[in-house]
């Protein structure tokens, strides 16, 4: 059984993710946070003991780190004596602390695909620039590597996979991610600006009639009348899970769609037609370099600060459809999650929540070995039912509709 848990990052993701590995510290044992700030680790640690969330006494500390550098991850895995790391810090350090967790063998769990500062929607399949490189090197070390362990990436992954194992046949899966509720700001982004922003300013990668499509962002939208949410637009957007899933089950078309009011689109568009999304350095009349994707996040509310007065629910969940004896078949599966209750539990609002108790989900099976593959897997490579299980018990409960989004509401069953 492995033990003791280093997170990596310090943002809301990460304070939900210290929250779960602390009311789960009988299976995890030690926690450790790190972060370039570690200040910011110091208050996560706050927010833990001020909520009382360590289900038994136990170690939880803060440290200072370098994600980037992958030697001084390496030393404080080895140092903290971490069996699994929690990488929730930026896309753009996944590779350094993946090899710094194939150097010592400690399991790593991420929850995004890597990506590179200087590029924007690379060549499909996405994991297939870099995480899926180190494949082969986890394997011949054994080395366990649960990518895109978040929701979506993530759940949705383990949805699509219970889904298929119900037909005989897949045909086609829709992601659909609704986020219904308000923060009250005149606009702001749910995690990281940087990365939200670089989501959508790239080509539309999707897979149709086995092979790669592409669209343009916000050019295919419809409506989607959905659980609790009701009815909402989504537009079909680039997304982490559309690669793998792709990969795993090329027979099915896989899309992802994405809830957008008019206010952001509205937002979004003036600023990538004023050039402010550009991840590309400019210079200023004064001489200055500045990446204007860079100054647009640090005038916007840090995505944690919005958690107090967030409101509503969020639904996430995958539309499969497919054959089931000689019929057709589709089912939905999906989550609900309500801001102010993730807020009241751990001081996080809902996007945050839905990310982060996830991969301390996938922590705990790896843990107790039921996911403790010894070689790199995507969620959707790995038995779903496992993790349904935990999530139930830890927050993230999953439900499904036999029949699509018509059918009869149940919770899924073994």
């Amino acid at each position: 059984m492995k033990k003791n848990v280093l997170i990596i990052g310090a943002g809301g993701v990460a304070q939900v993710v210290a929250h779960k590995c602390a009311q789960n510290n009988d299976i995890l044992g030690d926690i450790h946070i790190a972060s370039r700030t570690r200040s910011k680790c110091d208050g996560i640690i706050a927010s833990v003991h001020e909520k009382g969330a360590m289900k038994q006494d136990g170690v939880l500390e803060a440290h200072a780190v370098d994600a980037m550098d992958s030697a001084a991850v390496a030393d404080l895995i080895r140092e903290t004596g971490a069996q699994i790391v929690i990488n929730v810090g930026s896309a753009f350090v996944n590779m350094t602390v993946l090899d710094a967790c194939i150097e010592t063998g400690a399991a790593y769990i991420d929850t995004a695909i890597h990506e590179d500062p200087a590029k924007i929607c690379e060549t499909p399949p996405w994991y297939g620039n870099y995480e899926w490189k180190k494949r082969d090197l986890c394997a011949e070390k054994g080395v366990t590597a649960i990518l895109g362990a978040g929701f979506d990436p993530g759940v949705v992954n383990a949805f699509a996979h219970f889904a298929i194992d119900m037909m005989d046949e897949v045909k086609s899966i829709d992601i659909v991610d609704i986020n219904a509720g308000s923060h009250g700001k005149y606009f702001a982004t749910n995690f990281d600006p940087e990365i939200n922003f670089r989501e959508f300013t790239g080509t539309v990668y999707y897979w149709e009639d086995q092979q790669w499509k592409e669209k343009k962002m916000f050019e295919s939208g419809r409506d989607w009348d959905l659980p609790v949410v009701g009815t909402q637009r989504a537009y079909q957007s680039g997304h982490d899970e559309v690669h793998s899933l792709a990969t795993n089950y090329p027979q099915a078309d896989v899309r992802f769609w994405m809830g957008f009011g008019e206010h952001y689109i509205n937002v979004f568009t003036v600023l990538q037609n004023l050039g402010l999304l550009s991840e590309q350095p400019v210079k200023t009349a004064e001489g200055l370099e500045v990446v204007p994707l860079k100054v647009v996040k640090a005038v916007l509310p840090d995505p944690s600060s919005l958690a107090p007065d967030y409101t509503g629910k969020t639904c996430i969940g995958d539309l499969v459809t497919g054959t089931k004896d000689g019929k057709p078949f589709e089912v939905f599966v999906y989550n609900v999650a309500d801001h102010k209750e993730a807020y009241d539990e751990v001081g996080s609002q809902g996007i945050s929540y839905t990310a982060g108790v996830p991969p301390v989900a996938a922590a705990m099976l790896v843990a107790t070995g039921e996911w403790d593959a010894k070689t790199m897997k995507n969620v959707e490579e790995l038995d779903p039912k496992p993790l349904f299980t935990i999530l139930d018990r830890i927050g993230l409960p999953t439900r499904m509709r036999i029949g699509g989004l018509d059918g009869e509401d149940k919770a899924w069953s073994a």
